[in-house]
């Protein structure tokens, strides 16, 4: 057991040569070369623990249940070597349940204070690897000045500057239209001044009686007319029918949710499958809108976002990660200092993005599990999108044209063994398309 520093000085002190000049000399040398050695403060000791290494641990070990700089499942661990002596840290980390067990006051506390959840132990740990945690999490939280990104929404914003810049260039070319037009006014009055002074009598080149309004010869000649009224009723037909055809379709629709979720780091960084969260396509026939308690399953530990993740959110999108988080956790009723539900639910009024008419049938998991259709078939490339937004059209000539392009998945389904013989003779194909397997015919999706 490693002396404490008081105790060297006074063992060595103690003694009677120290009253020897050279002896007293001697033994001084000695006590820092104690205090050096077995001091658990050692400065060797700080300076030999590896912080990097420190946080490859934390992030493998610890960061399920802790955070640094504020509590979670576990406590806050910045500053937990003033708290705690580095034995107790050792004998904690290594085994807490024996340390709670035999009774320590300091381990029984923190059982009682978490719910009295013991910490998984980690007897593989050496004391070397638990100072290199100690010296990453003790690390002073960086202070960042606020980065100048854009105020509200990261693609409202850019519209906003976009159509400020348009109305700098209408305005300025409505300034230059109006100096011609003063130009060209003064350069006529200018021109009729100079011809009267130099005797030139300036006439028309059309007098009442012999020149007509253009719309009274346009209404006199039959044929121009019967023309002109044939032409304005096809353009009109042709609008009519081009503005018809778009009811309904929402290609582009991009609402703002009540919760800002982006699909671009769940699907694309951190590479959540889809139907992790959307688990009753493969079963149902709706997609379904994820219960805020998957959500839950990893924010419950993940209460703030990496800070190049934050940074890029606030530079690129305008959006604080971390706000929203805090406002799922409103909505579930959660509170990350005591790591309990309140009770309090506040529901999120998400907003539908892809709504098929009524009329129309669609099943998901026909297509999801069944035909084995990626999701980004549909729905396009989501883990790149940061707000959802509807990719394709939706209309009844896309998903024809799909039926008509797509073959027919028959591993592992025997269901469509006989059908596909028989009309594989038929068309004379070793691939059967969905359209030629009857996924043109109108009951499929209508009845």
């Amino acid at each position: 057991m490693p002396l404490k520093c008081f105790e060297v000085i006074i063992l060595l002190f103690d003694m009677k040569k120290v009253n020897h000049g050279k002896t007293a000399s001697r033994y001084l040398l000695l006590t820092l070369v104690f205090l050096l050695t077995f001091s658990n403060f050692s400065p060797v000791k700080a300076q030999d623990a590896d912080p990097k290494k420190g946080k490859e641990l934390f992030n493998s070990l610890c960061a399920a249940c802790h955070k640094r700089y504020k509590k979670a499942t576990g406590p806050a661990l910045f500053g937990v070597t003033e708290r705690h002596d580095t034995e107790w840290i050792y004998s904690w980390v290594k085994n807490s349940s024996a340390l709670i067990a035999s009774g320590d006051a300091e381990a029984v506390a923190i059982y009682e204070e978490y719910n009295k959840t013991p910490m998984n132990a980690f007897p593989q740990l050496s004391n070397k690897d638990i100072d290199d945690i100690l010296a990453y999490v003790n690390e002073p939280k960086a202070t960042k000045a606020t980065l100048p990104g854009p105020v509200g929404g990261g693609k409202e914003v850019n519209g906003a500057s976009s159509s400020m810049s348009q109305d700098i260039v209408l305005g300025l070319l409505a300034v230059v239209l109006a100096i011609l037009v003063g130009i060209l006014f003064l350069l006529n009055r200018s021109l009729k001044r100079f011809a009267e002074k130099s005797g030139v009598e300036v006439k028309s080149s059309c007098d009442a009686s012999s020149c007509r309004p253009l719309w009274k010869a346009f209404v006199e000649n039959q044929f121009l007319l019967l023309v002109s009224a044939v032409l304005f009723l096809l353009l009109s037909a042709y609008l009519a029918y081009g503005y018809l055809m778009q009811v309904g379709v929402n290609q582009g629709y991009e609402p703002v949710q009540p919760i800002h979720y982006s699909h671009r780091i769940h699907a694309g960084d951190n590479k959540i499958d889809c139907k992790y969260c959307h688990s009753s396509a493969r079963v149902s026939k709706h997609s379904g809108i994820p219960s805020l308690n998957v959500c839950m399953n990893c924010h419950k530990s993940i209460g703030e976002v990496a800070e190049d993740t934050q940074a890029k959110g606030l530079a690129e999108y305008g959006v604080d990660y971390n706000k929203e988080i805090g406002k799922l956790y409103k909505a579930v009723g959660w509170d990350p200092n005591t790591q309990s539900y309140t009770g309090k639910t506040d529901p999120v009024k998400w907003i539908r993005i892809h709504n098929l008419p009524d009329f129309a049938y669609f099943n998901h998991s026909q297509h999801v599990q069944v035909a084995g259709v990626a999701c980004q078939k549909c729905h396009g490339p989501v883990e790149e999108m940061e707000v959802m937004y509807q990719h394709a059209p939706l209309t009844m000539g896309w998903c024809i044209n799909c039926h008509r392009e797509t073959n027919v998945k028959m591993e592992g389904s025997e269901y469509y063994d006989n059908i596909h013989k028989e009309l594989s003779k038929k068309y004379g194909v070793s691939k059967l398309t969905a359209a030629q397997m009857g996924g043109l015919e109108c009951g499929k999706c209508h009845y």
